[in-house]
C-alpha cells in the first residue's frame, strides 16, 4: 500500500510568560538571549500611555542600555521598518523588544528580518524568504488579539503598491513572548473590541482551515470559548482583570491556532482594506467574518455546528445546517454587542476614509494573491470576492 507523505509544522516561541506581573522579567529574559543594547519598537500611543516608560524602567533598573524608536504606525510601512532598521544600526543595537500590539511586534519583525538579512523588507514577502536568524528577540505585548508576539507572521504595508505585504517566516518567531494583563487595563473599549475581534477571526479561520489538525483544533476551540466568555465584560469594563487575563490566554491559543493552520479569506480580503485606505484590521476582520463564514459554511457545517456551541448557542434539535447557521448569529451578535460598525462605509466614516464600492475590483486581484488565501476552506472566484465585499459595504 502506499503511503502519502505529509508532515505538519507546529511553531511557537521558545519561551511564553503569561500573566499578572510578567513584564518584571523583560531585561532578565533579554540577557538570556544574549542581548546588551535592545532597540525597543513601540509607538506613539504606547509612550503617551506611559507604557513605554513602565519597560524602560526596568531595564533603567537592570543596568541595561537601550534604544527607544516609537514611530510606528498602524498597519506599518515599509517606511517604518527602514526607519527602525536605520535606528538598531546607528546605535549598534544587537537585540529587539517589541512593546504594544500587532503593528509594533510587526514592524520590529520587519526590523530584525532587514538587520540579519540586508536588502529590503520587500524581499522576504511570502513563505520563508530569510536565511539568517533574527536577533535576540522578547515580543511583549499590550493588547488581547494579533497575538503577533507568538507568530511567524509579519504584515508591512508596501506604500508604493497600497498593498499590505504577508511574511510568513519561521525565523521571525519571537524568542520570548510576553503578555501581562497588567499592561491592558488602560485600552480603551473600542480597542479592546477591535483586538478581541481578531482573535476570534483568528480561531475561526484556523478552525476552518484546510491544514487544520487536532493540536490547532484544540488551541481554536478554547480561544473561541474563552472569547465568547471574556470579551464583553473586558470591554464592558477594562479595569476587570480577570476579563483581561482569560483574553491574553484567549488570543495566545488563537495564535498557537493560526501559525500553524494559517487563515483564510477574511485575512487575504481585510489585508487589502488596511492597505487601501488604512483602516485597522480588527475591525475589518470583524466584519468581514459573518460574510466570509456564510460564504464557506457549506464546506465545513461540523466546524460551524461546534462554534456555534463554543459560543454558547443552543443547537439541540436543530439539523446540522441550521446548527451551523447560529454560529454566523453569534458572532453577529458578539460584534454588535462590542461595538463594531455594521459595514465597511461606516467603518471608513469613522475613521474619515471613504470606502468606494469602485475599488473593490483592484481589492479583488490583490485580495486573491494574498498567501492568506490558500487554506481557506472553499474555493473562491474573483466574482464571489467582489460579492464578498459588496455585501459588507
Amino acid at each position: 500500500m502506499a503511503i502519502r507523505e505529509e508532515v505538519y509544522g507546529y511553531f511557537i516561541p521558545s519561551v511564553t510568560l503569561i500573566g499578572i506581573g510578567a513584564a518584571k522579567q523583560i531585561p532578565e529574559k533579554i540577557k538570556a538571549l544574549g542581548g546588551t543594547k535592545p532597540l525597543i519598537v513601540t509607538d506613539k500611543g504606547i509612550t503617551g500611555a506611559g507604557i513605554t516608560k513602565e519597560i524602560t524602567d526596568l531595564l533603567d533598573g537592570a543596568g541595561m542600555k537601550y534604544v527607544v524608536y516609537d514611530e510606528t504606525i498602524p498597519n506599518p510601512t515599509d517606511i517604518n521598518v527602514a526607519h527602525g532598521v536605520e535606528a538598531y544600526k546607528k546605535n549598534s543595537c544587537d537585540s529587539l523588544i517589541t512593546l504594544g500590539g500587532g503593528s509594533s511586534h510587526d514592524c520590529g519583525k520587519g526590523v530584525g528580518l532587514v538587520v540579519a538579512n540586508g536588502g529590503k523588507i520587500q524581499d522576504y514577502e511570502g513563505v520563508d524568504q530569510s536565511t539568517n536568524p533574527m536577533p535576540p528577540y522578547v515580543a511583549v505585548n499590550t493588547t488581547a488579539g494579533t497575538a503577533s508576539e507568538m507568530t511567524r507572521f509579519c504584515i508591512i504595508t508596501d506604500t508604493a503598491r497600497k498593498v499590505k505585504m504577508a511574511i510568513v517566516d519561521w525565523r521571525c518567531t519571537p524568542g520570548i513572548a510576553l503578555d501581562d494583563p497588567l499592561l491592558m487595563l488602560g485600552m480603551p473599549p473600542a480597542l479592546t473590541a477591535a483586538t478581541g475581534m481578531d482573535a476570534l477571526t483568528h480561531a475561526v479561520e484556523a478552525y476552518v482551515s484546510t491544514i487544520a489538525t487536532p493540536m490547532t483544533d484544540s488551541a481554536a476551540e478554547k480561544a473561541i470559548e474563552l472569547i465568547a466568555k471574556h470579551l464583553r465584560p473586558a470591554v464592558a469594563n477594562g479595569q476587570d482583570i480577570a476579563a483581561r487575563e482569560g483574553m491574553c490566554f484567549a488570543q495566545y491559543l488563537a495564535g498557537m491556532a493560526f501559525n500553524n493552520a494559517s487563515l483564510g479569506h477574511v485575512h487575504a480580503m481585510a489585508h487589502q482594506l488596511g492597505g487601501f485606505y488604512d483602516l485597522p484590521h480588527g475591525e475589518c476582520n470583524a466584519i468581514l467574518l459573518p460574510h466570509v463564514c456564510q460564504f464557506n459554511l457549506i464546506a465545513k457545517v461540523d466546524r460551524f455546528v461546534k462554534i456555534a456551541q463554543l459560543m454558547g448557542e443552543n443547537t439541540e434539535g436543530l439539523s446540522p445546517r441550521e446548527a451551523a447557521e447560529l454560529a454566523i448569529t453569534a458572532i453577529k451578535q458578539l460584534s454588535t454587542d462590542v461595538g463594531i460598525p455594521s459595514g465597511l462605509v461606516a467603518l471608513g466614516e469613522k475613521y474619515g476614509k471613504k470606502v468606494d464600492a469602485k475599488d473593490i475590483d483592484t481589492m479583488t486581484v490583490n485580495a486573491q494573491k494574498d498567501a492568506c488565501g490558500m487554506t481557506n476552506p472553499r474555493a473562491v472566484s474573483d466574482a464571489q470576492v467582489k460579492e464578498i465585499y459588496t455585501a459588507a459595504l
